[in-house]
């Protein structure tokens, strides 16, 4: 069966029925592996470095309903939450983006982000 006929028969576009194809002919693989790396700074490598306020570039590691989770270089990725983003902005995996830091917890492991 051709790609569009299929991709018109399940109600979806032809480039998400090919990527769907291709990731199932390679199960178990992660495409964030393809992700490029964080942005270090020689500044900040663990929770303890952050401060509020600070403005760091990040990747984008993964996507959620309620925001996205972002590498900035140390060990805990950082939730970006949908509120403190301008709304209709869409982010995907592996997206390198500018954000502040708003709140950094060490005793929960959390560090919460703005997009900048």
């Amino acid at each position: 069966m051709k790609p569009e006929d299929l991709a018109a028969q399940l109600g979806c576009g032809v480039h998400t029925l090919t990527d769907i194809m291709e990731q199932l002919v390679r199960p178990g693989r992660d495409p964030r592996q393809d992700a490029p790396a964080p942005i270090l700074r020689s500044d900040v490598l663990k929770m303890e470095d952050l401060a509020e306020g600070m403005v760091l570039k990040g990747t984008v590691r993964n996507v959620v309903d309620f925001g996205a989770f972002v590498d900035i270089g140390v060990k805990q990725d950082g939730l970006l939450h949908r509120s403190q983003m301008a709304f209709g902005t869409v982010l995907t995996v592996a997206d390198v983006i500018e954000v502040e830091i708003i709140k950094v917890e060490l005793d929960r492991g959390r560090i919460s982000l703005r997009l900048v």
